[in-house]
């Protein structure tokens, strides 16, 4: 083990050397991260108000811890064994479990928060 004293630098290199692996390595994150792009360009289209942006910030962020934690026990598992065991798979199904459930309930905010504001400008009236 390394014992050298890490920076706080050192600690940003290495979280943002994981997030750049992440986003290389990982298909879901780079559809989540292509997902956030459209619904940060359709905010700014829509002008959305300062709460809603809380609201969309909180919900994106939400989706991409979900789905960095899944990617770590993935792969954790990946490392202690290649054999097929019922505990490792439940593991992995359990955490892919937490992010569908991160998607759809960004998906369900993104429904409230961005569904009035784009059907009043599409100039629908209910």
């Amino acid at each position: 083990m390394d014992t050298r004293r890490r920076t706080l630098v050192d600690s940003f290199r290495y979280a943002f050397a994981g997030l750049w692996h992440a986003l290389r390595t990982q298909r879901n994150i780079r559809i989540h991260l292509a997902v956030a792009i459209v619904v940060v360009i359709l905010g700014i289209a829509l002008n959305l108000p300062e709460g809603a942006w809380t609201v969309i910030a909180l919900t994106i962020g939400f989706v991409f811890v979900a789905e960095l934690f899944n990617s770590v026990i993935e792969a954790v598992i990946d490392l202690v064994t290649e054999d097929y065991h019922p505990l490792a798979k439940q593991a992995k199904d359990i955490a892919a479990g937490a992010v569908l459930i991160a998607a759809i309930t960004a998906v369900a905010v993104g429904v409230l928060v961005l569904g009035p504001p784009l059907l009043a400008r599409l100039g629908w009236n209910p």
